[in-house]
């Protein structure tokens, strides 16, 4: 087996040894092309139906229980393919619990005090089976060992927020869930490597899931994960973080799951501020969102999606170059490699500046030439 602290030993290798990472990803993918549009359908004749209008961008009416064939997508090959261990069975009630406050919120639903008790109580039981941080290591600080008293708090505090942040993405065909695919398949790869196999198979599921979804997901949508889906992916993607990355020995663990669901919380961070900035209820729905933004700039649905897919790209890849790339092995800097993962950087500090361009600068200069206008000599002669 790889060793937790060899990330130069080959991914493919442990593969390998693991091949229910691979099935598991295949299972979820067909199951969740399968069952989804027997979902939607489900869905319309129960008229749980996103209508236009509002803060949604759709133009038709879209059935919003996807959740459901996304649950069933992960569910089976989890069964199938993850220790029946303590932990896990934690897991898996706390993802039940999730999708099914999402659910009832799809259904009729719910004030937001509601939600967030429930998503607390999602969030509570992995940490009551043993998933919670009680350790991390920080660079140059070394490994810190957490009390119970601040790591399950806070573990139950981090899971709840990036199922509120991945519940904000949603509102554009195809964007979380192309998100979270990727940071499945990112999850994977690193806990793979990390020999944590059971959060390398479950973060494989997400993927697997999340791609057989966007089959009806990307736009025009056919159906929408509603808030069943974003929750029930949130929770996942925070509880496999937990379980297969922040409780590690790697210097770098600290960083993964902050790079990889970077895009979900500068948008939510950047949400939350401008509603307390303006006096508004934080959990009250808006336009501020970063897809919002991008298609008041004119981009189309699909091509604002696929820039968001890219920006979460580099930072994956980032994410990849801190553990692959060894620009500083056994204490020595390598500059070849070091250039190499300089360069990864670069690109998504790039891709970054470029996002601040199109929804800051482009706005700003959009508002001096409205602002212009009215002094215009040929607007005065006309």
């Amino acid at each position: 087996m790889l060793a937790a602290n060899s990330p130069h030993l080959s991914v493919l290798d442990e593969l390998g040894d693991h091949l229910g990472v691979l099935w598991g990803m295949l299972i979820a993918f067909a199951v969740v092309v399968l069952l989804t549009p027997a979902v939607g359908g489900m869905a319309r004749r129960l008229g749980v139906v996103d209508d236009p209008g509002g803060r949604r961008v759709n133009q038709l009416p879209v059935p919003r229980l996807g959740g459901l064939a996304l649950f069933l997508g992960l569910l089976v090959p989890a069964l199938a393919f993850l220790h029946a261990s303590h932990q896990n069975r934690g897991l898996l009630l706390g993802a039940a619990v999730a999708v099914t406050v999402g659910i009832v919120d799809d259904f009729r639903g719910l004030p937001w005090y509601a939600k967030l008790a429930g998503q607390g109580s999602a969030a509570a039981l992995p940490a009551a089976f043993g998933v919670w941080i009680d350790r991390f290591t920080f660079p140059f600080l070394g490994v810190h060992t957490l009390p119970s008293g601040v790591g399950i708090p806070l573990t139950i505090v981090w899971i709840v927020a990036i199922m509120n942040m991945v519940n904000f993405l949603d509102g554009l065909d195809g964007l979380a869930a192309g998100v979270a695919a990727i940071a499945g398949l990112t999850f994977s790869v690193i806990a793979l490597s990390l020999g944590k196999v059971d959060a390398a198979v479950l973060s494989a599921i997400v993927f697997g899931a999340c791609v057989g979804f966007l089959r009806h997901n990307f736009y025009p949508a056919r159906i929408f994960m509603g808030d069943s889906g974003a929750l029930l992916l949130g929770y996942v993607l925070a509880a496999v973080s937990v379980q297969g990355l922040l409780k590690t020995a790697a210097v770098a663990a600290l960083f993964f799951p902050l790079l990889v669901l970077a895009v979900p919380i500068v948008d939510t961070t950047f949400v939350v501020v401008r509603r307390l900035k303006h006096g508004e209820r934080v959990f009250e729905a808006d336009q501020a969102h970063l897809h919002h933004r991008f298609l008041r700039r004119g981009f189309s649905h699909p091509r604002a999606a696929v820039t968001i897919w890219g920006w979460c790209i580099t930072l994956a890849a980032a994410a990849f170059a801190t553990r692959f790339v060894p620009f500083r092995a056994h204490g020595v800097w390598h500059p070849w490699w070091t250039l190499l993962a300089a360069s990864i950087g670069l690109v998504a500090v790039l891709f970054s500046i470029y996002v601040v361009y199109v929804l800051e600068i482009v706005k700003l200069g959009n508002r001096i030439q409205r602002r212009r206008k009215p002094d215009d000599p040929l607007r005065k002669t006309a």
